[in-house]
């Protein structure tokens, strides 16, 4: 088990296989964009920045990750890429799990989803020993997820899940306190490293 672990640090932590991750999560971003494009263009241009949360999340693991691979840590843009990447990933992976229950149905692309978001949430717990982030960065980080949910349920700019959409106050609800989950992880991690430096 410790030989398993040990492999796969070396190859998570590998250079070729780094660049390669950037490149599958650059693509993603965009696709996610694009994925957004007909709720972008019925929204208020005020808002268009915290409409598309999967894809900014994964954006900003994406240059997480950049920065790595140059040796540097841009540790605001690492704390906004956990809480967000495990935020959104696991959100998408419930409501679209959520979306079968209430169906009896989800289709190749629901699937996908559900794979391809588990995966972001994923890579983001992966790469811990990575983060350099303090509390200022975890702060900010915090205003950012919590002003998104905001916008999404207070100013309805939420994901569109048309099957979902009767239980939108029960999925802001449930998606405050992943946020706060998720910004409690951070915590943590910083603490942890934190007690290991002193």
């Amino acid at each position: 088990m410790k030989e398993l672990l040990m492999y796969i640090k070396l190859v998570l932590f590998n250079k070729t296989f780094m660049w390669l991750l950037f490149i599958v999560n650059l693509l993603g971003t965009i696709y996610g964009y694009i994925w957004y494009e007909g709720q972008l263009s019925q929204t208020e241009a005020k808002f268009l920045l915290f409409v598309p949360d999967s894809p900014t999340a994964s954006l900003f693991f994406t240059i997480a990750l950049f920065a790595w691979l140059l040796k540097k840590n841009w540790k605001l843009i690492e704390a906004l890429a956990l809480i967000t990447l495990v935020k959104y990933g696991l959100w998408a992976v419930v409501m679209n799990i959520w979306t079968y229950v209430e169906n009896d149905y989800l289709g190749w692309m629901g699937w996908m989803l559900v794979a391809s978001h588990f995966a972001m949430a994923v890579q983001a717990i992966l790469y811990i020993p990575f983060y350099r982030f303090r509390w200022i960065h975890i702060i900010i980080a915090a205003i950012w997820t919590l002003h998104n949910d905001v916008i999404d349920y207070v100013f309805d700019q939420m994901p569109i899940y048309s099957s979902l959409d009767k239980y939108a106050d029960q999925i802001g609800y449930f998606t405050f306190w992943l946020s706060i989950a998720c910004i409690l992880l951070a915590s943590f991690i910083y603490q942890q490293r934190s007690k290991r430096i002193s």
